[in-house]
């Protein structure tokens, strides 16, 4: 496994600004993903948000039986989404 330090030498960079500039790529390219499946699962049931989605199930307008794995499934990738941006707000 490649040292971070000898990486960042071989590179011409800082460790600290290398370290700082894999991070943002890692979460740019996470966030990427979520978004997507994002833009995916809702348009399976016609909402915006996780909280619509709810109160759909919660009028009846789908079976909770049927919409229960993707509405966690929905609700986690808000979340992680939520997470990744609060991240790449602090860097």
């Amino acid at each position: 496994m490649t040292n971070l330090k000898y990486l960042a030498k071989d590179l011409r960079m800082k460790p600290e600004v290398l370290l700082k500039e894999s991070i943002e790529i890692f979460l740019k390219r996470n966030l990427k993903v979520i978004e997507s499946e994002l833009f995916l699962l809702p348009k399976k049931y016609g909402v915006s948000s996780v909280l619509e989605f709810d109160r759909m199930v919660q009028e009846g307008k789908f079976h909770e039986e049927d919409a229960f794995e993707d509405y966690f499934t929905f609700d986690n990738l808000e979340a992680e989404r939520d997470l990744i941006i609060s991240h790449m707000g602090k860097l």
